[in-house]
């Protein structure tokens, strides 16, 4: 895995706490977490690191030498932590890709910019996850899967050999896609659902029943 020499975590929020969580286990060394909420409120030190401040704090810090984890979490149909990639990595931030030391993930795997592997989850051989993209707690990932940039796979969920994920795509908790598949750009795959065909961009999967409807637009 690798990362700058430092890193800052962005947010507070219920994602940021199981980052934190995956950079102390690896050991890595944080200078501490923006948040405009905390800065706010005047608070000094949140889980036992510093708070820098709110998003001003980020024009101090040298993207040379400091590197970011986006700890803002994804929702279906949310803007808000690709928007937030996208704008510091135009000012010359760099977000490493992380992977949680109890992670299995295969030597073949590409990672790009800002993927995060929580806890338990399983890469398989040759597979590709796009930058800023969450493999989220225990979730596997066989050989051969495609996955594009600002993906969720949430926890417990199974992409079979071979799934093409594309961008902005949603794998909620406990889905399971079947092998050679392809999930089309926002579409959602719901908690629980067994995908057995091609689900098209733009269209939600809803539970055992496989119902379908139209995820809504996100321009």
């Amino acid at each position: 895995m690798n990362h700058c020499k430092s890193l800052v975590l962005l947010g507070a929020g219920g994602h940021a706490k199981v980052l934190l969580s995956l950079a102390q286990a690896a050991g890595l060394e944080l200078l501490g977490v923006c948040d405009p909420v905390l800065s706010s409120q005047g608070v000094s030190h949140w889980r036992g690191i510093r708070v820098l401040g709110g998003d001003e704090a980020l024009d101090t810090l040298d993207p040379e030498s400091v590197g970011l984890i986006n700890g803002v979490g994804q929702l279906v149909g949310g803007k808000a932590r690709r928007k937030i990639f996208a704008s510091l990595k135009a000012k010359g931030f760099q977000f490493p890709a992380l992977v949680h030391p109890t992670a299995w993930v295969d030597n073949t795997a590409i990672l790009h910019e800002g993927v995060q592997i929580m806890a338990g989850v399983v890469i398989q051989a040759d597979v590709v996850i796009g930058l800023n993209s969450i493999i989220n707690t225990r979730a596997g990932i066989d050989h051969d899967c495609c996955l594009g940039a600002n993906v969720h796979v949430a926890p417990g969920a199974t992409l079979c050999g071979g799934v093409q994920v594309q961008d902005r795509a949603f794998i909620a908790s406990g889905a399971t896609v079947i092998q050679g598949l392809t999930v089309g750009e926002d579409a959602v795959v719901g908690a629980g659902a067994v995908l057995a065909r091609d689900l098209a961009a733009r269209q939600i999967l809803l539970g055992p029943a496989a119902r379908k409807k139209a995820a809504p637009r996100d321009d």
